[in-house]
């Protein structure tokens, strides 16, 4: 049987590899053959130029200038969204909070709307004329009104706030599924021995959550290497490219300005980051895995 189990594993998963092969292993190769090539996506053969893109990429200001902004993002969304989205989950599981159903579906709901009607909204939210943060700036007696996507020392805050609001939800359910599959045994033992709230969370639940909190921080490093749908509906970039990041300027290569080959080789710079980026987290973050 050992022998002949292949003979019956393989058929079944060739459809599957072959599928994988020519809708993501093909136009990866692809990928990072054009990003070798001077390409304005007009001629059919593209020209091979070899790693002179990447040597161009290394010295452009305009790619460190929208990596660090990425480097922002990935520094700071990770552990506020994570931050705020743990506390919500242990107030609604154990805070004995009323209407928990109600919180949870009314914190998802930015989840399930498209990021693209979120970008609309709040940039009138933000606008300094008839938005409602500058009628509550003005309400409490600020002189001018304020540009929250014009000011480029504001601009890159308000879009990572917009996308905090947005994912806090998702993690925040994640976050109750984990708590809840905890015994509860835990929690009377701990309580017991005269363990305080903040006790059953930092020796309780986050030990015994860990592996969650893991795969979500993996999770929200990938994100904070795109940002291009919030970015580009709200911003484009601008203003003075203060919120431009990686994915941002890869669309503004190949279709404002025709530089395929060079966008492309942005795009594998971005995909090699993220890629290195999971990998070191999941290292950075391992520990032994506590069954219960």
């Amino acid at each position: 049987m050992k022998k002949t189990k292949y003979h019956i594993i393989i058929p079944f998963l060739f459809p599957a590899l072959a599928l994988y092969a020519l809708f993501v292993m093909f136009p990866y190769g692809r990928a990072i053959y054009i990003s070798l090539t001077e390409w304005r996506g007009l001629t059919p053969n593209p020209e091979f130029v070899g790693l002179e893109n990447f040597q161009e990429l290394l010295s452009d200001n305009l790619f460190w200038n929208a990596l660090g902004n990425n480097m922002v993002y990935l520094i700071f969304i990770p552990i506020i969204t994570l931050s705020i989205a743990l506390y919500l989950a242990f107030l609604v599981t154990h805070g004995n909070a009323r209407f928990s159903r109600f919180y949870r579906i009314t914190f998802f709901f930015p989840q399930v709307m498209s990021l693209v009607a979120i970008g609309v909204l709040w940039s009138f939210i933000y606008h300094p004329r008839f938005g409602i943060l500058s009628s509550i700036a003005a309400a409490f007696g600020a002189g001018e009104a304020i540009a929250w996507l014009g000011d480029p020392n504001l601009a890159l805050p308000a879009v990572g706030a917009v996308v905090i609001w947005q994912a806090v939800g998702f993690y925040m359910v994640l976050f109750i599924a984990g708590m809840e599959s905890i015994p509860i045994s835990y929690y009377e033992a701990a309580t017991i021995d005269g363990a305080t709230r903040w006790d059953l969370f930092w020796k309780v639940t986050l030990p015994l959550l860990w592996d969650t909190i893991r795969t979500a921080t993996v999770f929200l490093a990938i994100a904070a290497t795109n940002m291009f749908a919030i970015t580009q509906t709200m911003t484009q970039g601008g203003p003075n490219r203060a919120t431009d990041v990686l994915a941002t300027l890869v669309y503004d290569q190949a279709f404002s300005k025709g530089q395929f080959g060079y966008a492309t080789a942005v795009a594998v710079a971005m995909f090699v980051i993220a890629f290195a980026l999971s990998v070191l987290t999941m290292r950075a973050t391992q520990r032994e895995s506590l069954e219960y």
